[in-house]
């Protein structure tokens, strides 16, 4: 059953809600409340933006320069968040979760993590690791300690050097909070393997401990979890109700074995049926099937996306036009410039009225109604075109 929305600007508000009162370890917080509004109001800002991995990921193996996934910054680390953290444009920044052998939520994406040793590539799983194996790899905080090099797992199976133009340690959850200002949201993301199997005590173990962090060290930022595992989401839903619950999805991109993963029409359906507060989708998957954006719209649940086509500003524009909540992106200041920009007309005005500042000073066409409709059309078939 989908969670109760007085109004419009309430279901808005939500994926930006924080906490009010701490909770003690290991306790259920307080159900049948919904999340209160946020630090920073959705409905006022019209589109919010993500800065994804902290200020961009790191595409190892991308050439220099290059416009995406080349961010300067190791993701996911206190530098990254900090430079995010430093443009008032940016609302919150996304990050993975993952919760180490001996109980402790770190900051990581991949599922595993590689070093180098004297004849040979040495993986290991990342939730197999005790929180000082983790920390031991890549820069140190103690110049004392020895550093494990950090190489990464390209796409294609090439093992290559992770390395970045300003490095920094790996870090912890707790760390996090401790150091990040505290008006930048954070978006959680709950990370779990697609290839495992997980029982339920087994996700209840590591949300738990992820919990229990957020719950001692929120405070009053906007915090809101996210995650591509349908019970992992559900869980997380039913041990607490202070803080948003999103789905994340490729929104029919990908095939997955989970039905519940491969569409936005079955992310609605879950949202409804587990009571989450909203969508991160695939911004490929919205563009496909933009139709889905009223029916989240009808459901009050909030829509966000992420994908390599937020780091072009007209692709955003579109989405703002459409009614998208918020955007993660990589080219963290130039498209959270270029949504400041856009963001100071109400939409109406922006699809139906005059037209608004692209990041590049120039104005953006004002689109009616009929002709927004026409690109909508159009944008699945252009997407499906190889490049």
């Amino acid at each position: 059953m989908a969670p109760p929305a007085a109004t419009r600007a309430a279901a808005l508000c939500r994926i930006a809600a924080c906490a009010s009162s701490p909770a003690s370890a290991g306790r259920r917080l307080e159900r049948g409340r919904e999340p209160e509004l946020a630090a920073f109001a959705l409905a006022e800002r019209g589109m919010v933006v993500g800065g994804h991995r902290g200020m961009g990921m790191n595409a190892v193996g991308a050439p220099a320069g290059a416009r995406v996934g080349a961010a300067r910054e190791r993701e996911n680390t206190l530098l990254s968040f900090g430079r995010a953290a430093e443009h008032a444009a940016v609302a919150f920044v996304e990050f993975d979760v993952q919760v180490t052998k001996d109980g402790c939520p770190i900051i990581f994406h991949d599922d595993f993590i590689l070093t180098q040793g004297t004849e040979a590539v040495y993986e290991r799983r990342v939730t197999d690791l005790l929180l000082d194996e983790f920390l031991s790899y890549g820069p140190q905080k103690d110049s004392r300690k020895v550093s494990k090099p950090l190489l990464r797992r390209t796409g294609d199976g090439r093992v290559l050097n992770w390395s970045a133009e300003e490095d920094d340690s790996l870090c912890t959850l707790q760390e996090v909070f401790e150091c990040v200002s505290p008006r930048l949201g954070f978006n959680i993301e709950l990370k779990f393997d697609d290839n495992i199997i997980y029982h339920r005590k087994e996700l209840e173990c590591a949300l738990q401990a992820i919990l229990k962090v957020v719950v001692q060290y929120a405070s009053k930022r906007p915090v809101f979890f996210s995650t591509f595992h349908p019970d992992a989401a559900r869980v997380m839903r039913e041990l607490q109700s202070l803080y948003p619950v999103l789905f994340l999805t490729e929104g029919g991109t990908a095939k997955h074995n989970d039905s519940r993963r491969n569409s936005l029409d079955e992310a609605i359906r879950v949202c409804l049926e587990y009571g989450l507060h909203g969508i991160v989708s695939e911004v490929k998957g919205v563009f496909k099937n933009p139709s889905a954006v009223f029916r989240a719209q009808e459901s009050n649940l909030a829509l966000l996306t992420y994908g390599q086509l937020n780091n072009v500003s007209e692709a955003v524009y579109v989405q703002y036009l459409i009614g998208i909540n918020g955007v993660i992106v990589d080219m963290v200041k130039e498209i959270s410039n270029a949504v400041a920009d856009f963001s100071r007309q109400p939409r109406s005005q922006s699809s139906l009225g005059s037209g608004v500042n692209s990041m590049d000073g120039s104005n953006h066409e004002a689109f009616s109604q009929q002709q927004l409709g026409f690109l909508l059309r159009l944008i699945p078939e252009l997407i499906e075109q190889p490049h």
